[in-house]
């Protein structure tokens, strides 16, 4: 079950959705059903030495698109 990233062009709000089927979801924010698939970007991290990836605290992944997956809350 993938999560793909969207955004509205109504509203210009992106959203992540977990999507059962080929069919864009409707925007969460308007309700707007005109919506388009967005490219994915990587996030990585550098480990250290010993494979450990230290956790940064910050307040947002630097993948994510809006901020509000449930990575960065």
């Amino acid at each position: 079950m993938p999560i793909y990233e969207y955004e509205c062009t109504a509203c210009k709000w992106e959203f992540e959705e977990l999507v059962f089927g080929d069919d864009a979801p409707p925007c969460p924010h308007c309700g707007s059903g005109k919506t388009n698939k967005l490219m994915s970007r990587p996030c990585y991290h550098m480990a250290g030495s010993d494979g450990y990836v230290p956790s940064s605290g910050g307040s947002g992944c630097a993948g994510c698109s809006g901020g509000n997956c449930a990575t960065c809350g």
